[in-house]
């Protein structure tokens, strides 16, 4: 009687061996297949190109300032009309122009922009902050008409007019307004 419980137990040992050895081969094999889903979504990231000027529409809604001196906001929202993913990160490069004089936005100081894959119809969003200027004095406020922004790895421009009043000037060339950086937006 006591041969039959020790030869269970060698098979046991055996099938326990056998069993092991198995799911190492397996585990290596899941491991390699794990490999080359990394690659395959490596590649598919490669694939993500720069969002392009002529794949995005765009919706522009402002918390217009009221009076010189205060401070407004204007939002633009980008949305990829592609058929495929596209990335961007960074800021966007915003030009204000007024009669013959063009001004570039300095980037908010404080922000960090994050690199962003939108998705067919995802959006993504920046935000211009200005002090409004005063009225009928060119030395202190720019009576902006348009403003001009390019996408970061984009060679064509957007652009739409300015209707929210006059944007303050710190100098010259320097106008009291700054550009955040491209976020996600609707989350």
């Amino acid at each position: 009687m006591r041969a039959r419980p020790i030869a269970v137990s060698a098979l046991t040992a055996l099938v326990a061996t056998l069993a092991l050895t198995a799911c190492d081969d397996e585990g290596s094999g899941a491991k390699a297949n794990k490999g080359n889903k990394k690659a395959d979504s490596s590649s598919s990231a490669a694939r993500s190109t720069a969002c392009k000027a002529d794949q995005v529409g765009q919706e522009v809604a402002a918390s217009e300032a009221p009076a010189a001196g205060d401070t407004g906001s204007v939002s633009v929202t980008l949305t990829n009309r592609s058929d495929g993913d596209c990335t961007l990160e960074g800021f966007p490069r915003v030009d204000l122009t007024a009669g013959g004089t063009t001004w570039s936005l300095a980037h908010e100081e404080s922000a960090k922009p994050e690199k962003l894959t939108l998705k067919p119809d995802e959006t993504t969003a920046f935000t211009i902050t200005y002090v409004r200027g005063p009225a009928g004095d060119p030395t202190k406020g720019a009576a902006v008409k348009t403003v001009k922004f390019g996408l970061p790895g984009a060679g064509a421009d957007l652009s739409f007019p300015w209707k929210y009043g006059e944007v303050a000037l710190r100098s010259e060339s320097e106008p009291d307004a700054s550009v955040g950086p491209l976020q996600r937006a609707g989350d």
